[in-house]
């Protein structure tokens, strides 16, 4: 009987977290500036997992318009180009994606985002 109710509670507490698995998501901006994303300097790598929704904000003395494209990656995905506001994306594939600023690629403006499970 103790292991009928310990494996009945235990089967009600994994399917209490598989249905907040989608609210432990996380959120994770990044900067878009002139000519660079997240930090001027090198390309930059950022890591994230499946489930979470990547922000990119355009920064107020960004005078130039920008865009966000995946050049390379599991899914493919584009903002529109624009020189003010936010683009957000919920990663739902694990992997690497090569993003680029279609305007500023010649610039070097561009960044890797990793995906994992």
């Amino acid at each position: 009987m103790r292991k009928l109710f310990a494996l009945s509670l235990l089967a009600g507490l994994l399917g209490v977290l598989a249905g907040a698995a989608p609210a432990m998501s996380k959120h994770k901006s990044l900067e878009v500036d002139d000519d660079y994303f997240v930090a001027k300097g090198k390309p930059r790598t950022v890591t994230v997992h499946v489930g979470d929704t990547v922000e990119w904000e355009w920064e107020d003395d960004a005078v130039h318009p920008h865009n966000v494209t995946v050049k390379k990656g599991p899914v493919k995905f584009h903002s529109k180009t624009k020189t003010s506001g936010t683009y957000e994306k919920k990663l739902k594939k694990a992997g690497r994606y090569k993003i680029i600023c279609t305007v500023h690629a010649a610039q070097g403006m561009k960044m890797t985002l990793k995906v994992k499970r």
